[in-house]
């Protein structure tokens, strides 16, 4: 079973690049996240031409997250718990139904939190804690779990081309940094650092001074297993190719095949 997710940085714009890369790559499952549209606005036939299931959370020209399988999709639930009149369209979450079993998969867009001090960057540690809350109460269930997007957070400085460089920002900053922690030390698994140690392994380059000529990336963009779903890890993978298409999105698809 192939697991993908992909921050499209709009699906407007990348409907073609993205069709595109399913035809070519055919995840049975993905998590795509700022699809900045509504969710009458998304382009649900044409993905359902290719042969999948569409479930969506959209919002109006920002944020938004959808979630795609080529197998039925049940007990869809936007939003985590615990908003208190949040209305960001940051998280979807989905079981994915079929002779395997089941499979819970949340579609993640974390914030941003720039500029670090202010209420953005609380909003950001705030989001996080409600999502490590979440993920604790999923594994009672003892299901494979799958969350998976851009979680705006750089774990290492081995995952960015210059830790110097993004000291100041909020995607680097310790609390930041400890949120994905805090995931890890309830036993989610993250499926590309299980798989590969090198460095340089990015998922972002700005559209900005040439950071994709140069490789100058960041790896922000996540799969993070339950136990359940870590057991059946076979592979992961980034697909970097992506960011050299015509009209790419800044960010890339990152997958990990489960024995499922």
């Amino acid at each position: 079973m192939r697991i993908a997710t992909w921050n499209v940085n709009s699906i407007k714009a990348r409907l073609a690049a993205a069709k595109e890369w399913l035809t070519e790559t055919a995840p049975d499952v993905v998590c795509m996240q700022e699809i900045k549209c509504t969710d009458d606005a998304f382009p649900r036939l044409e993905f359902e031409e290719l042969g999948y299931n569409c479930a969506v959370h959209g919002q109006k020209s920002y944020n938004g997250v959808a979630i795609l399988s080529k197998r039925p999709i049940e007990d869809v639930s936007p939003r985590l718990p615990a908003g208190n009149g949040d209305d960001h369209a940051r998280y979807l979450e989905a079981v994915v139904t079929g002779d395997y079993g089941v499979v819970r998969v949340g579609s993640i867009y974390a914030p941003n939190g720039n500029p670090i001090g202010t209420e953005k960057f609380a909003y950001k540690l705030n989001w996080n804690d409600r999502l490590s809350a979440h993920a604790k109460e999923l594994l009672p269930a003892e299901e494979p779990v799958v969350l998976m997007g851009d979680y705006n957070i750089i774990p290492s400085p081995e995952d960015c081309y210059d830790a110097k460089a993004w000291a100041m920002d909020a995607l680097f900053q310790p609390e930041s940094r400890a949120a994905l922690r805090r995931l890890e030390n309830l036993g989610y698994t993250d499926a590309i650092r299980a798989c590969h140690a090198e460095p340089k392994l990015y998922t972002f380059w700005d559209y900005q001074a040439g950071c994709w000529q140069k490789d100058r990336g960041i790896r922000i963009d996540h799969i993070m297993l339950s136990p359940h779903a870590a057991d059946r890890l076979v592979t992961s993978g980034v697909n970097k190719h992506m960011r050299g298409r015509e009209k790419p999105s800044d960010h890339v698809p990152v997958w990990c095949e489960l024995d499922i």
